[in-house]
């Protein structure tokens, strides 16, 4: 069953953040956890949610104040890109060009999944994933978690970082959470997650498919797909 807290206390100037305990939930109770976030996100606040093997923050990838409220909590240095994760392939090209016939084949295998890809944004979007649309890419992932998958059905492309700051593991237990709480607006809580792998992740351009990290997926598995990916560079 889903408990929501509607005791609102104060930490310093701030109130607490809502907190909704997902264990045992059933589907009425997922259904009304998915609107408070979506409620949330849609407010311009930042929201706590489980991906797969972590706790990671969540906002509204084309609301600026939102995703720069990510990487403050983070501790992120100026320029780095948040991810992106979408509800399916189909997004995709909304708002990126993927021009590499080999892709399709590869995002239709691993998505939803552990597979990040790095490829062109199309022009003319009016976001800013912290870079100031310098770089000209983003990283998208389709992730594979009931809950934050119901979530991406009902919104846009969300933006998407590790709650631990840079440099510290993975934050599998919510009782260390690097924050106050009074720092997001609400906070998803599945308990303990398990451990796991981080995603592979690729680079996508016209003519090549590189792997820039090895993580849940092997290159072997990829070459299974696409024979021609290149691991030069690890």
């Amino acid at each position: 069953m889903v408990a929501i807290d509607s005791q609102a206390q104060e930490s310093d100037k701030n109130f607490m953040a809502e907190r909704v305990v997902l264990n045992g939930a059933g589907e009425s109770e997922l259904t009304e956890a998915v609107a408070t976030a979506v409620r949330y996100i849609n407010a311009g606040e930042v929201i706590v949610v489980a991906a797969e093997f972590g706790y990671i923050y969540l906002a509204n990838a084309f609301d600026k104040d939102a995703v720069k409220a990510v990487h403050i909590l983070r501790g992120d240095q100026t320029g780095v890109a948040a991810q992106v994760f979408i509800r399916d392939i189909k997004v995709l090209s909304g708002i990126a060009k993927v021009s590499n016939i080999n892709a399709e084949q590869l995002l239709a295998k691993f998505w939803p999944g552990l597979l990040s890809v790095t490829v062109n944004c199309q022009p003319g979007l009016s976001w800013d994933l912290g870079d100031e649309q310098r770089l000209g890419k983003v990283n998208v992932r389709v992730p594979n978690r009931k809950f934050l998958n119901r979530i991406l059905e009902s919104t846009g492309p969300l933006a998407a970082a590790s709650v631990s700051l840079i440099g510290k593991p993975v934050v599998k237990d919510l009782t260390k959470l690097p924050i106050y709480e009074s720092d997001v607006g609400a906070i998803f809580d599945e308990g303990v997650l398990d451990a796991g792998p981080a995603s592979t992740w690729l680079e996508i351009s016209e003519n090549e498919i590189t792997v820039k990290r090895v993580g849940a997926i092997s290159i072997e598995e990829l070459q299974a797909v696409i024979p021609s990916i290149s691991a030069t560079n690890l």
